[in-house]
């Protein structure tokens, strides 16, 4: 193709120029447009994004707080990207939302789109985790994080398990039944799980504060109120505001929707509900510290 030949006569650095050409090749490529494939250059365009993301903030910080350990710049590479992801999986959520009338029928693309595109940042985010986890524990002084073992990996696990299976589950279930065994329906539903990330983009921020030095600031107690409500709005009150709205569409009370739904939708939602509730439980623990700690000083 003439524009790779215009690149490999182009001084650029050679990251750049790779990085360029392999943009090229995916997205320009005429060879590339089968189904399949497109799906191919969404999957591989979320995974430089968030990858890139990640390099260029660990980068970025390194250079700008040279006094920074490595566990400071890697916790908060790892704090922005995913603000970015929960960004995006929330205006996705919201256009997808907003444009579905038939909760069951109706679809938009970025849905589907976005399902791909984000799918590499599970894989990412679960190693930019661990990496945060053996740094950090590797500048306390333990000995088992000198170097990357079997034990250190297993230490990361016990100590975020959940956060673990939640990737995991991302990764082995969620792409494969919302891409290929949905059929193309409810993407309304969907969307409405795509804005509770809403409020991970507040917990990433509110963790990059308390990084920077900021905790005892207003700063720091606005954000902790953005969070409790986006979190009580968009992980709660949103599973009752789905069944609502299917009863709406179906002339169906909201108290005998369940009834109606098949049992394995009910279980699935109760299951993603329930954490979610221990989950608003423990940071209205976190809130209160922050108040408290601020009404102390």
């Amino acid at each position: 193709m003439w524009f790779l030949s215009l690149l490999r006569h182009t001084r650029l650095p050679s990251q750049a120029a790779t990085l360029l050409q392999t943009l090229v090749v995916l997205f320009v490529s005429p060879r590339l447009s089968k189904p399949s494939t497109i799906m191919l250059k969404t999957l591989a365009c979320g995974a430089l994004t968030f990858a890139g993301l990640y390099v260029g903030f660990k980068k970025v910080l390194k250079l700008t707080f040279t006094r920074w350990s490595d566990a400071d710049v890697l916790i908060v590479s790892e704090r922005l990207i995913d603000a970015v992801h929960a960004s995006l999986a929330t205006t996705a959520g919201i256009i997808t939302v907003t444009s579905c009338k038939d909760v069951m029928r109706d679809s938009h693309w970025v849905l589907t789109s976005f399902m791909v595109f984000g799918y590499p940042y599970s894989a990412i985010d679960l190693y930019a985790s661990y990496m945060s986890h053996y740094h950090t524990h590797r500048l306390r002084g333990d000995t088992m994080y000198n170097r990357h073992s079997l034990n250190t990996l297993k230490g990361f696990v016990s100590s975020y398990w959940l956060t673990v299976l939640h990737h995991l589950a991302v990764l082995g279930i969620f792409l494969p039944v919302g891409v290929f065994f949905r059929r193309g329906l409810g993407d309304f539903f969907v969307g409405c799980l795509f804005i509770t990330e809403l409020s991970v983009a507040f917990v990433a921020i509110s963790k990059i504060i308390v990084q920077v030095g900021l905790a005892n600031t207003r700063l720091h107690k606005i954000n902790s109120i953005l969070l409790l409500v986006s979190f009580m709005i968009c992980r709660i009150l949103i599973f009752p505001y789905m069944y609502w709205k299917y009863g709406q569409d179906f002339d169906i009370p909201l108290h005998k929707v369940p009834s109606h739904l098949p049992w394995h939708c009910n279980v699935g939602n109760l299951a993603i509900l329930v954490p979610q509730v221990y989950w608003f439980y423990l940071q209205l623990k976190k809130a209160q510290r922050v108040f408290r700690h601020k009404k102390l000083n």
